[in-house]
């Protein structure tokens, strides 16, 4: 029997299955996937939580700024309602005063100038114990008219002052903190040059 008839005999058959075990082990091997390295998954795990810590913290003290911040503000203008009242009863007292003609303060009515020095002294007293509490009176004579701190009644041609500029208060104006607690009503000028396009109102100061 020569070499090339013992290729196709049975020898020949066993190395074909032999290749194909083989062959289907190699396919096998390759279908499982490797396992992740665990240092790598730890660091994935590290990275994932140093994120949601740095996320947190920022959160935590974003919280910790508004609070503080609601806390100063509820402290600083939980007595604007009350404050604003008041201010009703200080211009009464102030029209009462105005009410009292000049000369008879002048006279000898004692009373009457006991009662008017009277009226007088409370008001200084409420304006005294709104300030305590941080209102303010604003002073807005020669100041350029602000519509966050001022209230325009009525213009008053004046060639000789810059337009826009208040010229007179017909109501006094509050603030409380850095709110308008109400604003002051005034006259402003009329026909007078431009204010100055980068002049502002010093109103807040």
């Amino acid at each position: 029997m020569t070499d090339e008839t013992k290729k196709h005999g049975p020898d020949e058959a066993v190395d074909s299955n032999l290749a194909a075990e083989a062959s289907a082990a190699d396919a096998a091997e390759a279908e499982v996937p490797a396992e992740p390295d665990p240092v790598e998954v730890l660091k994935a795990e590290n990275a994932d939580l140093r994120d949601k810590y740095l996320r947190l913290a920022a959160e935590m003290d974003n919280l910790r700024r508004r609070t503080e911040r609601d806390v100063k503000d509820a402290k600083s203008y939980s007595v604007a309602g009350f404050a604003r009242d008041m201010l009703a009863v200080s211009d009464n007292l102030r029209r009462a005063l105005d009410a009292i003609p000049a000369e008879a303060l002048a006279g000898d009515d004692a009373g009457l100038k006991a009662l008017a020095d009277g009226v007088e002294m409370t008001e200084r007293s409420m304006l005294s114990a709104l300030e305590r509490h941080g209102v303010r009176k604003l002073d807005p004579i020669g100041e350029k008219f602000d519509p966050h701190f001022h209230q325009a009644m009525f213009e008053v041609p004046n060639p000789d002052v810059a337009s826009n500029t208040v010229v007179q208060v017909v109501q006094d104006g509050y603030v409380i903190g850095e709110r308008v607690l109400r604003p002051a009503m005034v006259g402003v000028s009329k026909g007078g040059p431009k204010a100055p396009a980068g002049e502002t109102s010093t109103a807040q100061a």
